[in-house]
């Protein structure tokens, strides 16, 4: 009988404990400050809107960056420190650096650039090379040399990857370069016989026997499945030695990943990075039209590839969110999924129902929380107010209570 007590206590001590963490669960929200030049907003206009979100949801990390100046993270850093918030700087990692350092840019299998991405701001991205050992040194060198005293807890990891379909195929068949070569040869992988086979085929290179959300997408073609599963790890252990050098710095590591379905193409090895990071993001937006969009990034594959076969009508809606969100469960690291909160018409078409739709998708896994992306400076007043229903898993109103943008 005593044992049954004690078994009967622990078994409701575990649920409390299980509850409790449901409870708790927190968010992490992002500043884009606009770039490597000035911000582009004041350090107290960064401090009101956290100061509002955070008194709607518990708020235990800002990603900020990635501004060269460096009083704003100063005085923004003092604020979320007197409140036990952590900081981390978003930085770039494999686009976008060619401001502050050299890189050698990425190739695909033909030796070609890719074309660039050019959202209607000018925002531009031209991915560098994920294997040569001064593009990853320099990682490293951008936080030491000009951000190191600035008072970051941490720093979030982000273009961690290769270009997508949105750099045309040339983006996803590299890195193609002498030393990205000899990575994939040690690998297993002959670039030459892959080049062969997609050059027989075309689009059917890419065709897939099937797709699950647990295993992804199943390449007909040996060579093809064995060419994605080597980019993966050429590309995510690269990530994985810049993490673990600013780790050993005594940094938090957070890493910026695409959905589990579409990431394979872009090199990212969920297993790989999971293990070196601190905390993944995955980007689960189903309302961006833009790169990491989901239904974007997927339409933009099917356009590419008219011919390949076996690709599936993938519907953006929440059972489609649910299977991403459920590939991420075996990865032992924090898991903070990001969904989309500020607001762009074009781009961005979000709204508080939304917003509320996809938090309490994602709080309904039992993760460690969310990640408000990409902007909380974007962020309709009207979003940030829904979010006071997602301090737990209880169900928000319905969307009627909420004001129209």
């Amino acid at each position: 009988m005593k044992k049954i007590v004690c078994f009967i206590i622990s078994l409701m001590a575990l649920l409390a404990c299980q509850e409790q963490k449901q409870q708790e669960a927190g968010y992490i929200v992002q500043v884009s400050l606009g770039g490597w030049q000035s911000p582009d907003y004041t350090a107290d206009q960064i401090i009101g809107r956290i100061d509002t979100v955070s008194q709607l949801i518990p708020v235990q990390r800002v990603i900020i960056g990635w501004s060269q100046d460096k009083e704003i993270y100063r005085k923004v850093g003092e604020y979320l420190h007197a409140r036990n918030i952590r900081m981390l700087l978003w930085l770039p990692v494999f686009a976008e650096t060619e401001e502050v350092c050299e890189n050698s840019p990425a190739v695909d299998l033909w030796g070609q650039v890719p074309a660039n991405y050019d959202l209607a701001a000018g925002e531009g991205f031209r991915f560098n090379c994920p294997s040569d050992p001064q593009n990853i040194a320099n990682v490293v060198a951008i936080y030491d040399q000009r951000f190191s005293d600035c008072g970051f807890d941490g720093v979030f990891l982000d273009r961690i990857r290769t270009q997508s379909f949105v750099g045309g195929l040339g983006g996803v068949l590299g890195c193609g370069c002498p030393i990205c070569v000899e990575r994939f040869a040690a690998e297993g992988v002959d670039i030459e016989a892959v080049k062969s086979a997609y050059e027989a085929q075309g689009d059917a290179f890419f065709s897939v026997s099937g797709y699950t959300p647990a295993d992804g997408f199943s390449f007909e073609n040996p060579v093809a499945a064995a060419y994605f599963k080597a980019k993966g790890r050429v590309v995510s252990s690269s990530v994985a030695a810049i993490a673990d050098s600013l780790r050993s710095r005594g940094l938090e590591v957070g890493m910026d990943l695409y959905a589990p379905f579409m990431a394979p193409f872009v090199g990212q090895d969920y297993a790989i990075l999971a293990n070196h990071a601190d905390f993944i993001k995955p980007m689960l937006y189903r309302q961006t039209f833009a790169p990491a969009g989901m239904g974007y990034e997927y339409d933009l594959l099917r356009k590419v590839l008219p011919a390949a076969k076996g690709y599936p009508d993938l519907k953006m809606d929440t059972d489609f969110l649910h299977s991403q969100l459920k590939a991420m469960e075996p990865y032992a690291c924090g898991k903070y999924p990001g969904i989309e909160i500020n607001y762009r018409e074009d781009i961005v078409p979000t709204s508080p129902e939304y917003v509320s739709e996809s938090l309490k998708a994602v709080l309904s896994h039992g993760f460690d929380g969310a990640v408000l992306s990409w902007n909380i400076m974007e962020a309709p007043l009207s979003h940030l107010e829904s979010l006071k229903y997602h301090t737990t898993f209880l169900t928000p109103p319905s969307p009627n209570v909420y004001v129209s943008n």
